[in-house]
Parts: structure tokens; sequence; C-alpha cells
């Protein structure tokens, strides 16, 4: 097997991976993600102990102990392309030898969990619920870029989306599951349903500030879907890329997320710090 370029397997002068400056050992096979830097520390302070500490423009890694637990907290940043590179980087930090540049013939299988914010597309899914995603339709374009394959259960809701929502024809979205086990794990106290990602905050999710919307009733139709007894709950701008990249790599991923704006109902919540808490601490408590 020929070695990975220097120039597609970037290291840094210390041996770690480019952007999340990581070497192997520095981050466990158990990770939450979270997009805002600030909510690392909000996670690991809540660990029994802190063995790793690192930081590399937003992408910052603490690495320690729940029980008997390692777990790692990292924070992406936002969007897909975010994703892109996180997920990435987490996979060759275990699935590459970095002495010799080549894939392993062994591989770990990760499991990562996101722990984010959303906007509500329910009116009865009120601000301060969590949402748990089962399935993830993708409006951004990142795994056109890949090898990605639907199943054909993700095959059939796209379908069905497509039939029942009007999209600019430049859009081409895709659709990826959460892992069964990782949600059947901590899907307890949340809104099981289906999430939109969103390539942008503003427009993509129906927000006209001064410019204008090209799908000014995307939001309804969002809401309006149904596919079987399965409807649309949430938008995000980070799930689908996690689903799709993290299933095409081999990895478990499950995305949950706090609701802090019902789109529908035009509320926001009142105490959004307090709500990513408690899912935080849901969420260490079933790793």
């Amino acid at each position: 097997m020929n070695p990975i370029e220097a120039s597609e397997l970037i290291l840094n002068k210390r041996g770690a991976i480019y952007h999340l400056d990581l070497c192997p050992g520095e981050i466990a096979d158990t990770i939450i993600t979270v997009g805002d830097p600030a909510r690392v520390e909000k996670v690991s302070r809540l660990f029994d102990a802190l063995h790793y500490k690192g930081k590399h423009r937003e992408f910052v890694t603490h690495t320690g102990r729940v029980g008997q637990k390692t777990i790692s907290v990292v924070s992406t940043g936002i969007g897909t392309d975010n994703i892109d590179i996180t997920l990435t980087e987490l996979d060759a930090l275990f699935n590459i030898d970095f002495t010799t540049r080549t894939e392993k013939k062994e591989k770990t299988r990760l499991k990562i969990i996101r722990v984010g914010t959303c906007g509500s597309l329910q009116a009865d899914v009120d601000c301060d619920s969590f949402i748990a995603s089962t399935h993830c339709i993708g409006m951004d374009n990142l795994m056109h870029f890949y090898p990605f394959r639907m199943n054909d259960h993700e095959l059939s809701l796209l379908s069905t989306f497509k039939q029942q929502v009007s999209l600019l024809p430049a859009l081409a979205p895709y659709c990826a599951s959460a892992d069964p086990h990782l949600l059947a794990q901590f899907a307890s106290h949340c809104h099981a349903g289906i999430t939109v990602t969103c390539p942008g905050f503003y427009a993509p999710q129906g927000r006209s500030i001064r410019s204008g919307l090209a799908m000014p009733t995307l939001n309804n139709q969002l809401s309006d879907f149904r596919w079987s007894n399965h409807r649309i709950v949430n938008f995000e701008m980070e799930t689908s890329a996690l689903y799709a990249l993290g299933k095409l790599l081999g990895h478990q991923c499950l995305s949950l997320s706090v609701i802090v704006a019902n789109r529908q109902a035009r509320s926001f919540s009142k105490q959004p710090d307090s709500s990513i808490e408690k899912l935080i601490q849901h969420v260490l408590q079933n790793v």
C-alpha cells in the first residue's frame, strides 16, 4: 500500500493532524461533538477526571473520564464543511498509521454523539425540548463529493421528500440515518423525528432580514411533510454530514439537539444555557 502523500494527510511539526491538532492517544473512541468551542468546557467540567486539553482555531478538544469510561468532547464550529474536517481527521487518528502514513488493517469504530441546538418546525415541539434525529435530509452539497450510497429505506424517504417539497432545481438533497443502537441508548426524554440540515442560518432556514427568500414557503412545506408516521421535527446545520460521512467511514453517529427557537410559534427559549446543560447531563449519564 502506497503511503498517503503529505499534501493529503497533513501533519504539523509535532506529528499532529492539521486542523484538530491532535495526535493518536489524545482522543477517545467515544466522542461528543459540539459546535460552540465554549461548550467544550461545559461538558468536560462534568468529567470525573480530565486527561488532555488542546485547542487550534475553532477546534477545542478535552479528553477525560466519566466513571470508568474514557471520553472526549470536540468542538466543530458551524456547518457541514467543518464536520467534513472533523470527522475525516477523527477517523484518521484511529485508522491511519501516522508513522507509515498507511491505512490500518484493523479498523476502530468510533461512537460520535452531537450535542447541539436547533429550530423546531412543529408548533407542538416546544422550546427547550430535546430532539433525537432518526434520519437527516441534507440540503447541503457535501456528500455529492463522496461515493456515498443511500440504502432502500433512505431512498424511500428521499423520494417522498422530493414529491412533497418543492425545491429549486439546483438543490439535490440526500438522506442518511442515525445509528440505531445509539438512538436506542440516548433517545429517552427526546422527541424522535426527521431533521433537515441547511447550508446556512438565514435564507436557508427561511429567515429574511433584508435579502428576501427564493423559497418563501419552504418552512411550511417542511412542517407539513409526512413519510408514513414520520415527520420533520427540526432543522440545523451539521447532522447530514455527521450521519452520511460517519456511515461511509463505518462509525456510529447520533445527533441530539435542544430546541432554542420554535419557527412555527415564532418563539425563542428563555433559558437556552440551562436546557443545553440538561442535555449534556443526559448524554453523560447514558454514555
